[in-house]
């Protein structure tokens, strides 16, 4: 029996996904909260085999979620759940760890084969998100400049971009402010950018606002 939690800020889409996954024999919802902070505890007290991560959620967010869960319990099985396919978000995510990206307008069919491959130990990615990967590095592409963040750099410009205080940042990430604004500094010069407003027209450009 592959045991899953379950963690999404809308209600109707986590009832909506438990009850679809409730036909599975071989699967059980173990758990389901909407929010990060709720997921750490649950996984704390008793670890699931497979996670499905909403990626847009209040708090500290699923991203942060993921990157949590996967450095006190690597061997959970992380699948990304989102309405957003492009833009830099999914390989930043494979990098931090998460085998598996899932696009909540997917058949339940796709979710439970996503569940049923990355507990073979094998990644699964919707056929949206493949494509965009694949097109991402063809010659004559529009690489995103967000690609060349680091995974901790990522995680500051998705809360600026949430307009979130320095403190904001400091308590979601476990950093401490002065910390938060060296990454900031090392962002801007990255993305050649001078502020948040040019990052804010940059993430635009990019379809990066989407991915938050």
């Amino acid at each position: 029996m592959i045991k899953v939690l379950l963690v999404d800020d809308h209600e109707l889409v986590r009832s909506g996904i438990e009850a679809l996954l409730a036909a599975e024999n071989d699967i059980d919802v173990v758990g389901v909260c909407d929010c990060g902070e709720q997921a750490l505890q649950i996984v704390e007290k008793n670890p699931p085999d497979v996670i499905l991560m909403d990626i847009n959620m209040p708090g500290i967010g699923g991203f942060e979620a993921c990157r949590r869960v996967l450095q006190t319990s690597p061997s959970v099985k992380i699948i990304a759940l989102s309405v957003h396919n492009d833009g830099p978000i999914p390989q930043q995510l494979l990098k931090l760890g998460v085998v598996g990206f899932v696009s909540k307008a997917s058949p339940v069919s796709e979710m439970v084969a996503a569940i049923k491959t990355v507990m073979s130990g094998k990644r699964y990615l919707c056929q949206d998100v493949a494509s965009n990967l694949a097109f991402q590095f063809l010659p004559g592409g529009d690489v995103s400049p967000f690609l060349q963040l680091s995974q901790r750099e990522a995680e500051v410009v998705r809360l600026i971009l949430r307009g979130k205080s320095i403190q904001e940042m400091s308590e979601a990430l476990a950093l401490n402010p002065k910390t938060i604004n060296t990454y900031r500094y090392r962002v801007y010069h990255k993305l050649s950018i001078k502020n948040d407003v040019e990052l804010t027209r940059l993430a635009v450009k990019f379809n990066y606002l989407d991915s938050i």
